[in-house]
């Protein structure tokens, strides 16, 4: 059973190209229904340090962005957190992606502000913070007391939502039986979804359940296709 975010309880990101109405909205669905659950109210009650983690292309960045959106969060990349003065981030709160590139100082510094009044930190990471490897003694005991949610692979639910964003982008009405054909064929990550649907736009052909088969076995990349 599958839910979508209503427009009050998700913030629209700025596209490349414009979508029709809902193309972009989050699905929530079991895969990744803790992650959204555990963010819906934080961190109003218990501020502090929280980390989504999961699997590459599960949404998790996306997730991060639309919290960050709602609660005013200063979004920072990983190692370029470094440059960023921790006095200009005190009592506010805090989006770090790929949390893992960032180093140890300023991961440290980080979690510290994240104790302030007002202070929040939220990590987005492939592993939980409990499994990095840092060399301060002091840091190692702070990620062992992050909480982390997990976020799993996308199930067809989410997928066949980013196929359908992703065709939208580009203005393509695949046949009915594409995206369900595509389902089981493609890596469950948003980049699969984003590769299939550039590499189906390259031809410049309806797409029909031939042509996602042509592409999803290397057809068009021998020439077979146009045999």
């Amino acid at each position: 059973m599958t839910a979508r975010l209503s427009p009050a309880d998700q913030m629209r990101l700025p596209l490349q190209r414009d979508l029709p109405e809902g193309a972009e909205g989050f699905v929530v669905s079991d895969c990744n229904r803790v992650a959204v659950e555990a963010l819906a109210d934080w961190p109003n009650l218990i501020g502090g340090v929280m980390a989504v983690c999961g699997p590459a292309g599960c949404g998790k960045s996306r997730l991060g962005q639309i919290w960050a959106e709602r609660v005013g969060a200063v979004a920072l990349h990983g190692a370029e957190a470094a440059l960023i003065d921790p006095l200009e981030l005190e009592g506010r709160p805090l989006l770090l992606d790929r949390a893992m590139d960032a180093d140890d100082e300023t991961l440290f510094h980080l979690i510290n502000l994240a104790q302030a009044t007002g202070g929040s930190l939220l990590l987005i990471s492939r592993p939980a913070p409990s499994a990095w490897a840092v060399a301060l003694p002091d840091l190692r005991s702070r990620l062992d007391a992050v909480i982390s949610v997990p976020m799993e692979a996308p199930d067809d639910a989410v997928l066949s939502a980013m196929l359908e964003a992703r065709f939208a982008e580009r203005g393509i009405r695949p046949q009915k039986e594409v995206i369900p054909y595509l389902l089981r064929r493609i890596d469950r990550s948003a980049a699969a979804a984003a590769d299939v649907v550039e590499r189906l736009d390259a031809l410049h052909r309806p797409v029909t359940r031939a042509l996602a088969r042509a592409v999803v076995e290397g057809a068009e990349e021998s020439g077979e296709l146009f045999e």
